[in-house]
């Protein structure tokens, strides 16, 4: 009865063991990464555009083989673009997951309340999109392969001083995102370098519908432009109310605009308007139209630059597995940061020693409900 006992509870501590493993049985022949995004909600084009991305780049690192003779496989999670719920499910990736790395978020708000778990636990993870710069700041196993706010704030100065000969501006920011009122910073700070003036600062929350204060408050400043540094679902009902206002200057903004949700809720009224954004679907480049038709066969629609940027940052990982040899959290972690001159679809991408991506962006302008390349601005030389 003694051996009787004894082995029955050998028997039970195995299969105690085995289910505290979790994803760990399959990950003898698999890579398990993760991925988080908003893919409900009022940013949800955001994380579909990122996750149909990334399921390219996984679909075709599988056909071509895998890596390290394994088959890749991802677990999304919806974080419903809430700064908490980005922490929660990045927590389960990677407690319960076992995920290797982190691919995400679009936004900076989420990924810096997601970045800390990351770092805690040595797992590696890559936003595609988020420009803050405080993102990347909380810890060297954090990384982005989009350029950041100091730069995005530095183009779109250039590009209304420069090429718009504009002299005042006027900025409206949503003071409830990290992403808004960085970029309005930064704007502010290089358009006055550039000898221009800010005639008026005024500021929404993060789901507001009326507008009509502020724009009216703008207006009485006779502003050449405004400078709207949010995201698409307040930016197209700006738009609308700005017009019925008699708001006739354009409206200037940054990557947060791409979405072809955008043109849907402000129409006619955005054109003449400017964004900076990662990449132009007119890029005659080979890699692109590649990406681009390959994309609409695919989706049957047209990628964004979210859709570029979270094809990127899967390719980049991907990239560094095989260099590392390993997804070992250290190893894979130093191969990430050695990533330099990789040929991605956003552009060629080499991380500095904050890792992040050094790389030009393009002002896009908006007629008649398409997003169209006017020119691109590259970084200073050092």
């Amino acid at each position: 009865m003694k051996h009787r006992r004894l082995a029955l509870l050998l028997l039970c501590s195995v299969f105690v063991l085995s289910s505290c493993n979790g994803g760990a049985d399959s990950s003898a022949n698999e890579i398990v990464i993760g991925e988080y995004g908003s893919l409900t909600g009022d940013k949800a084009t955001f994380g579909t555009s990122t996750r149909d991305g990334i399921d390219m780049a996984v679909e075709e690192i599988n056909k071509a083989g895998g890596l390290l003779g394994k088959q890749v496989r991802v677990i999304v999670e919806d974080d419903q673009g809430k700064a908490e719920e980005a922490q929660t499910v990045v927590t389960k990736l990677i407690s319960k997951d076992k995920v290797i790395a982190v691919l995400g978020e679009v936004a900076s708000s989420n990924s810096l309340a997601a970045a800390p778990v990351a770092q805690q636990n040595q797992v590696p993870m890559i936003s595609p999109s988020s420009t803050n710069p405080e993102v990347t700041r909380k810890g060297d196993y954090i990384f982005r392969v989009c350029f950041i706010d100091p730069f995005q704030g530095y183009v779109m100065a250039k590009f209304a001083a420069s090429t718009l000969k504009l002299t005042k501006v006027a900025i409206l920011r949503d003071v409830k995102s990290d992403y808004s009122v960085g970029l309005a910073d930064v704007f502010i700070d290089n358009f006055k370098k550039m000898g221009g003036t800010i005639v008026a600062d005024e500021s929404y929350s993060q789901s507001d519908t009326d507008f009509n204060a502020q724009l009216t408050s703008l207006k009485a400043k006779s502003p050449q432009a405004i400078f709207v540094p949010g995201y698409y679902t307040e930016v197209g009902l700006i738009a609308r109310q700005a017009k019925k206002q008699g708001i006739n200057v354009p409206l200037l903004g940054g990557d947060g605009w791409d979405s072809p949700k955008l043109t849907e809720i402000g129409g006619k009224d955005l054109d003449g308007s400017f964004l900076s954004n990662h990449y132009s679907v007119d890029d005659p480049s080979p890699a692109i139209q590649k990406f681009v038709s390959d994309y609409k066969a695919r989706y049957n629609a047209v990628p964004d630059a979210l859709a570029g940027l979270g094809y990127d940052s899967a390719m980049v990982l991907f990239d560094a597995i095989k260099r590392a040899g390993t997804t070992e959290g250290p190893k894979l972690r130093d191969a990430i940061a050695q990533t330099k001159d990789f040929q991605g679809v956003t552009g060629k991408i080499t991380l500095d020693a904050e890792r992040n991506a050094n790389k030009p962006a393009v002002v896009l302008e908006i007629k008649d409900g398409k997003f169209l390349y006017r020119e691109t601005i590259s970084p200073e030389p050092e």
